[in-house]
């Protein structure tokens, strides 16, 4: 008898949760649309945040809601972004690809360390003695962090030891502005081709012993660019909700410390730039 109580207890405890689950299902779906899946395998899955979006997954929901289109996807090939415009019927649109970019043209044939560091190896290490054995307490230390953490392999350790970033393959990320101790990276559309390669915060010709390449704060690009160019603390600071349609900007910098970025990666300097002979290192300076 006891057993068959149990098991008709079992029974009915079985029988009242499956119908509160089934009645929990029924009040709490939410409908989620199928085509979300197909415009996710569609993306390359790089889950880069090139388009604005956390991954894919969210890029794809916002493609189906027509929020955006598929265009922002920088990453994906014409082909790709192609093929989701015909399955949802929408146009492709535009999305400008955006690249990695650095703050900092000290490589170490330009510019001079004034300490050798030993210990843990990586720029956010040295950078936690005294900023790093640079004589330019804002360049670039060139131990390489950005290049690990950059998982798309977009970025590259020049012979002199900075960074180069190949503009193909970079998907905007972001991986590099968080790893840079020295806060160098920053994420910008390839249209911004007016740029300053330097982050010195210092000011006067005496820069020019720690790096050939230092702006010094001599103003020449702010006043033959008023408005799109200032000077911020020191620094040349690129307005770039005005266009640059000249290179007028960079035309009297002495040591090319502000550039236009062609695409294909050449760096154009203006003539009163002081060329850059030497390739090898320069020696640490006594201290």
């Amino acid at each position: 008898m006891s057993i068959l109580v149990a098991v008709g207890t079992t029974g009915a405890l079985t029988f009242v949760l499956a119908s509160l689950l089934i009645a929990a299902n029924r009040k709490l779906y939410v409908y989620e649309d199928p085509r979300i899946d197909v415009v996710e395998d569609l993306l390359p899955h790089a889950n880069c945040g090139a388009c604005g979006m956390p991954g894919c997954r969210p890029f794809a929901e916002a493609l189906v809601a027509r929020e955006v289109s598929p265009g922002a996807c920088t990453v994906s090939s014409a082909e790709g972004r192609a093929e989701i415009a015909t399955y949802l019927g929408v146009d492709v649109g535009g999305g400008e690809k955006r690249v990695a970019r650095l703050a900092c043209a000290g490589a170490s044939n330009v510019a001079r360390d004034r300490a050798s560091y030993v210990g843990l190896q990586g720029c956010a290490a040295a950078s936690q003695v005294s900023g790093g054995g640079k004589g330019c307490f804002w360049g670039c230390l060139g131990d390489g962090d950005c290049e690990v953490a950059c998982t798309f392999d977009a970025i590259t350790m020049s012979r002199n030891g900075l960074p180069v970033v190949d503009e193909a393959a970079c998907t905007a990320c972001g991986d590099c502005v968080t790893a840079c101790p020295k806060d160098l990276f920053s994420i910008h559309p390839l249209s911004h081709a007016l740029w300053v390669a330097c982050s010195s915060l210092e000011k006067g010709d005496e820069l020019l012993e720690d790096c050939n390449v230092a702006c010094t704060a001599c103003g020449r690009c702010a006043m033959d660019a008023p408005g799109l160019v200032g000077m911020v603390n020191n620094l040349a600071v690129v307005d770039y909700s005005r266009p640059a349609s000249n290179r007028d900007a960079i035309q009297r910098c002495p040591t090319g410390a502000i550039v236009w970025l062609e695409p294909g990666g050449y760096i154009a300097k203006g003539p009163s730039a002081k060329k850059i002979i030497r390739t090898v290192g320069r020696r640490a300076a006594a201290t």
